[in-house]
């Protein structure tokens, strides 16, 4: 009796502890071998104030081209201690404009252009048509790019830290993949995105077990000053504590069977004693 008792509380024991953890873990749970449509378009990067951009026109006329160029300088865009969030990383170093409070920046012999709440292409769009209609620069092709833009993963992923922005579409994924993924005792299911929306904090919770779900999420596509939080799971949290995770170990359990199997031999010595006095 004492053996059947510990072995099926071992294996209880083991089954509990080994079930519940691929649950928890495993990604994208409900695509089994089927189509995922979302309800979110995919959002672009729209500049706001303190962003940091590079505008090149490139034109026949070396000359003219001079005028609207920045000088080149020696440091790499987004060389600021950020990894940038793009595969080909071959950003060139060239000096950038800032957007100012107002959401404007200073363009050479235009002046003052509006920006806030432009895209790239728009941008570069607004500035070619002010050359062309201005009759400066024939045809201009203009190039724009990010140089300041970045988002935190911060939490249980390989590699916190603060990560540049190089494309328009940059998705939740994309992040996470760059930190290294999520470690073994980070939560799936409870992904925190901070956001700062018209001058209010929203915060986004997204569960990574669910591909319908996250990708019909409003910050599944990452903004500027995004920060990801991947919040500890009850393992990892029981670890600030002293033998936080004794309890949930094979050899606690395995104690705990041993104990009830010398109690149990104990009680019945000590009955049959009673009985045959």
């Amino acid at each position: 009796m004492k053996k059947n008792l510990l072995a099926a509380l071992v294996v209880t024991a083991g089954l509990a502890a080994g079930c519940a953890a691929p649950q928890n873990i495993v990604y994208f749970q409900d695509t089994t071998d089927r189509e995922i449509s979302t309800d979110v378009q995919p959002s672009q990067i729209r500049f706001r104030p303190e962003d940091e951009i590079s505008i090149i026109v490139n034109c026949p006329s070396a000359e003219l081209m001079a005028q609207f160029n920045l000088p080149y300088i020696t440091r790499r865009i987004g060389q600021s201690g950020a990894s940038s969030l793009t595969a080909s990383g071959n950003n060139t170093g060239v000096c950038g404009y800032t957007v100012n409070a107002n959401g404007d920046i200073d363009f050479p012999v235009i002046g003052r252009i509006h920006i806030a709440g432009l895209t790239r292409d728009e941008v570069a769009a607004l500035i070619k048509k002010e050359l062309q209609s201005r009759d400066l620069v024939k045809d201009p092709v203009v190039t724009v790019e990010f140089m300041n833009l970045t988002i935190s993963v911060m939490g249980e992923v390989a590699r916190p830290g603060r990560y540049s922005i190089a494309r328009d579409h940059v998705t939740i994924l994309d992040a996470l993949a760059q930190a290294g993924d999520l470690t073994i005792t980070g939560r799936r299911d409870n992904i925190r995105v901070i956001r700062e929306e018209g001058g209010v904090q929203k915060t986004y919770l997204l569960d990574l077990r669910s591909a319908e779900g996250l990708t019909k999420s409003p910050a599944y596509y990452l903004n500027q000053n995004d920060v990801i939080y991947v919040e500890p799971n009850e393992m990892r949290t029981r670890q600030s504590t002293v033998n936080g995770n004794t309890v949930m170990s094979a050899s606690f359990w395995i104690s705990i069977a041993s104990l009830a199997a010398t109690l149990t031999s104990t009680v019945t010595v000590v009955a049959l004693r009673l009985q045959n006095m």
